[in-house]
């Protein structure tokens, strides 16, 4: 079975690797955006932002949390409200962007797309298969 360990140590040896400057977060950051967005982010979803968080590869990446509780493009916080000002179902989490579109975490741990399109049932059984499935072999 692929792991989130598996997913993060594949990220981290990507041929197409870029890494910016954006600050992994630690365990107080994460609590915060947790707190401050009413969301609880699982265990593997921790270990990927603590890990891959500042992490492109291809054309994606996760969204960021900045230590500075700034919203831009780019920073969850910002996703989440943008995303749900065009119909982004308010228990699903944005991971991830992609123009526009949103790669989410559901409280029931799978990932889905969500596209300001329309409907689209895209969707991946965990985080780890999302990982490699999309961000490393669909780039």
């Amino acid at each position: 079975m692929y792991t989130i360990d598996d997913a993060i140590n594949d990220l981290n040896h990507a041929k197409d690797i870029s890494v910016n400057s954006n600050f992994l977060p630690d365990d107080r950051l994460i609590v915060h955006y947790e707190q401050s967005t009413g969301f609880t982010f699982s265990d593997d979803y921790k270990k990927l932002l603590k890990n891959t968080g500042n992490v492109f590869v291809g054309f994606l990446s996760l969204l960021v949390l900045n230590p500075k509780g700034e919203e831009h493009y780019g920073e969850l916080k910002n996703a989440i409200r943008e995303g749900r000002e065009i119909g982004l179902p308010e228990s699903w989490l944005p991971i991830c962007e992609d123009n526009s579109d949103y790669y989410c975490l559901t409280p029931n741990g799978e990932i889905r797309f969500w596209s300001h399109d329309g409907n689209v049932d895209e969707k991946w059984a965990d985080l780890a298969t999302w990982v490699k499935e999309v961000w490393l072999e669909g780039n």
